[in-house]
């Protein structure tokens, strides 16, 4: 649970970034600045694809049958 929180966490201060920057860059510049640009924008779209694979393909929790059966299994061996 508290992964999925970091990643929601970092997908919207990514969003946020972008919001603010996006307007400001200017991709189709010459020379430094329009590389500057298209790397910014690469990094980000690359933060925002690993968030979202963390986010959706986090493995599933099954604590809730297995913690179920040790304490059955504990209080029948007392």
């Amino acid at each position: 649970m508290l992964k999925k929180n970091r990643y929601l966490l970092c997908l919207l201060l990514c969003g946020f970034m972008l919001y603010f920057a996006v307007p400001r860059l200017s991709v189709t510049a010459d020379g430094l600045q329009g590389i500057f640009a298209i790397a910014w924008l690469a990094f980000a779209l690359m933060v925002i694809a690993g968030n979202l694979t963390g986010l959706l393909y986090a493995p599933k929790r099954q604590t809730n049958k297995v913690q179920t059966q040790d304490l059955k299994r504990k209080s029948r061996s007392l």
